[in-house]
């Protein structure tokens, strides 16, 4: 699907983030249902059965968003080539981790790395099929806790970075990106979507005091996969995160596990979907009203961002208390 006359990118092709130890990125994702592949001195992340790459994972001293690499067609690169000479944003060498150097390379307002890259459309030309059945009189629901099968999530739903300033992103993936607006909460937070059809976001921002990476999101078929990943996750010694719950902007059902560098991953389901032929009209709403429908209250650090240089004053307290 591809909406007419309408340049901007489909899909958030990847992420990049730098982490300390590989092995302990590996053996986290896969509890988390998702497969690490080595490729040289990378990790490359996959979700079962589908043969995109979500993400690429390199050692260093500690987690940083390295990059952010968005997939466009490739009849638009002269017109993504001119938005970026009219707004004076100068095109960099692709970095050596690239996976190779045809891009366009650049750096948003934040600093952040961004490529933009000719790739097929990874992002979903519908919204996400769901399995919530319930069953007939007589019949048992669920498995016994020893034979509840292994979650897997489907694909990458999105991500959400932090950003010293929301409003000017929103400006910034909109005018370079060609994202649109999808929902905002004042200045705390925004989300962004394909304007090729693509989940409520696939990119959202959340204010702070420096760049940073908060959570990767993966779409699952039903709630109960939600839950049962929570509990995957805790059996697996991962017990610190929020959920379960339900989101009031994308209205996604949602479990976050806290990963071993303070960021989160997300079982997502059900998530809002804006087609490349639809008007979607973006809410402005307080933030008090945009956080979530229900669920419990979350933790205190949820928002902390660990890659501000900020973090290391309180970054003890923080992982003592896990």
């Amino acid at each position: 699907m591809r909406k007419a006359g309408v340049v901007g990118a489909h899909s958030l092709d990847h992420f990049s983030l730098v982490v300390p130890d590989l092995d302990e990125a590996a053996a986290f994702y896969q509890r988390f249902g998702l497969e690490m592949k080595p490729s040289g001195n990378v990790l490359e992340l996959y979700a079962a059965g589908n043969p995109h790459r979500w993400g690429r994972y390199h050692a260093g001293p500690s987690k940083l968003l390295n990059y952010l690499s968005f997939g466009i067609y490739e009849d638009d690169v002269p017109a993504f080539r001119k938005r970026l000479a009219e707004r004076n944003v100068a095109i960099v060498a692709a970095p050596p981790e690239a996976l190779d150097d045809s891009g366009l390379w650049f750096h948003d307002d934040d600093g952040n790395l961004i490529e933009l890259r000719v790739a097929e459309k990874s992002s979903p030309d519908a919204k996400a099929t769901a399995f919530n059945p319930s069953t007939p009189e007589g019949v048992v629901a669920m498995p016994l806790r020893a034979d509840a099968p292994f979650v897997r999530p489907r694909r990458l739903s999105h991500i959400l970075i932090f950003t010293t300033d929301v409003p000017r992103s929103v400006d910034f993936y909109s005018a370079i990106v060609g994202l649109a607006l999808s929902d905002a909460a004042a200045d705390v937070i925004a989300f962004m979507h394909g304007v090729h059809g693509s989940d409520h976001h696939m990119v959202a921002f959340a204010k702070s005091d420096y760049r940073g990476f908060h959570h990767c999101s993966w779409d699952v078929g039903s709630v109960n996969d939600v839950g049962l990943g929570a509990m995957q996750m805790a059996d697996a010694g991962h017990v610190r995160g929020w959920g379960f719950g339900r989101h009031v902007l994308g209205s996604n059902y949602f479990h976050y596990i806290r990963d071993p560098w303070g960021s989160y991953s997300e079982y997502s389901h059900d998530i809002d979907y804006v087609p490349a032929g639809g008007n979607w009209e973006a809410r402005r709403v307080s933030p008090e009203n945009g956080f979530y429908l229900w669920g419990p209250v979350p933790p205190e650090d949820f928002a902390f961002n660990y890659e501000s240089p900020a973090a290391s004053l309180t970054k003890d307290l923080f992982s003592n208390a896990q």
